[in-house]
């Protein structure tokens, strides 16, 4: 499992790499197939679209989708930091504008149909062997974690109910906005554990921050040492970690989640318990 990539003191979220990757894969086996050299710019062009129509309709459909969430503040469906979307709308989209674009445009039809199938090949490929695998993790139960008054904690306790544990920091902007997403979704989904995990701040610190800005959040444990974040997200912040009732890692999301995100990957987890 590989659920980010550092680059220098950038993280980048796996999903968003693999869509570049295939993207690049599709656009160099364009090159490679074409053999129609004054096409090029056609060809191009109709992967472009093919790759922005994907995009927007992904969009679209998850905003549709989770649109009562969306409703109160519309412009938030311009924020895709919240990485809401649904890429099998996309992607059938974007082989829908391709297949019109190779019978009725000028791009050549071999090259274009080609490059988006090894795309579309990297991106489903991708998207299962970075997908986490549902097992037990080892490297979980063995977090040292504490309460904020010091006492020793563990994460096991925690087994018996779907469970989201998000890794956050006070010093974290995007960790800050989602906050009062997380909140409100601990208070209308009480049969999900939510466990609020600290990295690596001092415990008067954390204190001091939930009085001030999250009062109403409970289980809040403290990872002095930042392993779940080292561990799990490559140091990325925010971060959370979707398990099952059995303590089965389901789901990882580097990065900051919305309203709608977060009820998309509850919606999953809880009907993993009930089937």
């Amino acid at each position: 499992m590989m659920p980010a990539l550092r680059l220098g003191p950038l993280v980048i979220p796996a999903d968003f790499a693999l869509l570049i990757a295939a993207a690049a894969a599709g656009l160099l086996a364009a090159r490679l197939l074409n053999r129609q050299r004054d096409l090029a710019a056609d060809l191009g062009t109709a992967l472009w679209r093919a790759l922005l129509i994907g995009l927007l309709v992904a969009r679209l459909s998850f905003v549709w989708q989770y649109r009562e969430h969306y409703l109160p503040d519309p412009i938030r469906v311009l924020d895709l930091r919240d990485g809401g979307w649904h890429g099998w709308a996309g992607l059938a989209a974007a082989w829908a504008y391709t297949l019109f674009a190779a019978l009725r445009r000028h791009a050549p039809r071999a090259a274009l149909v080609g490059a988006l199938a090894l795309a579309s090949a990297v991106w489903v490929g991708g998207g299962r062997w970075l997908a986490p695998t549902p097992q037990a993790q080892p490297e979980l139960a063995a977090l040292a974690v504490q309460r904020i008054d010091g006492a020793p904690a563990a994460l096991s306790t925690f087994h018996g109910k779907p469970t989201v544990i998000n890794l956050w920091a006070s010093w974290c902007p995007p960790c800050r906005r989602e906050m009062p997403a997380f909140a409100k979704a601990q208070a209308a989904n009480p049969d999900v554990n939510f466990v609020f995990l600290n990295q690596g701040e001092a415990p008067p610190d954390v204190a001091k921050f939930l009085e001030q800005h999250a009062p109403s959040l409970r289980n809040v444990l403290l990872d002095p040492a930042g392993d779940a974040s080292r561990n799990f997200s490559n140091r990325g912040l925010p971060a959370t970690l979707f398990l099952d009732a059995q303590g089965r890692l389901v789901d990882l999301r580097v990065g900051e989640l919305s309203t709608a995100s977060l009820a998309q990957r509850l919606e999953a987890i809880q009907k993993a318990d009930g089937g």
